[in-house]
């Protein structure tokens, strides 16, 4: 049974209430994207790459055999990655990706996942989707789900 939730202001430790609700809001918007966020790097890591690497991959093979030009790819990160070049270097260094140039452009680098990157994703899935479960079970109602995603959405747009 998971733990019964705590206010943010509680697993903080933070003796005098906050400010306002948005302020809140915004502290428990970074407090739950963090835990996310270590809980999905202990289920990609023992398979040897980071979570960005993971991100890299997950939208590589979700391009298919087209791949992806290499700024598009960081266009598609999750989270922004200061050296995209030196995530794919590490990864076509494992073997999992392969860059190529376009016989139109020269200068553009496509970026496709290989075999190994494919075949390290699928041992990979069922773990990531144990967090999907950890969140599906905070959350089990599609319609709280559809409406924490819309409300996100909002969020997203206001500030970027």
């Amino acid at each position: 049974m998971p733990a019964s939730p705590r206010s943010v202001a509680e697993e903080l430790q933070q003796n005098k209430p906050f400010p306002t609700v948005a302020e809140e809001a915004l502290v428990a918007v970074m407090r739950t994207a963090a835990l996310v966020r270590r809980a999905l790097a202990h289920r990609v890591e023992p398979h040897g790459i980071s979570p960005a690497q993971y991100n890299v991959l997950r939208i590589l093979r979700g391009a298919g055999d087209t791949g992806l030009p290499t700024l598009a790819v960081r266009d598609r990160l999750v989270e922004e990655a200061p050296g995209i070049t030196r995530l794919i270097d590490k990864l076509e260094a494992a073997g999992l990706v392969r860059r190529d140039r376009t016989a139109k452009d020269r200068r553009t680098v496509r970026c496709h996942i290989t075999p190994a990157g494919l075949a390290l994703l699928e041992r990979m899935d069922a773990p990531v989707r144990e967090v999907q479960a950890m969140f599906a079970a905070a959350m089990p109602d599609a319609a709280d789900q559809r409406r924490l995603v819309d409300l996100l959405a909002r969020t997203r747009a206001a500030i970027g």
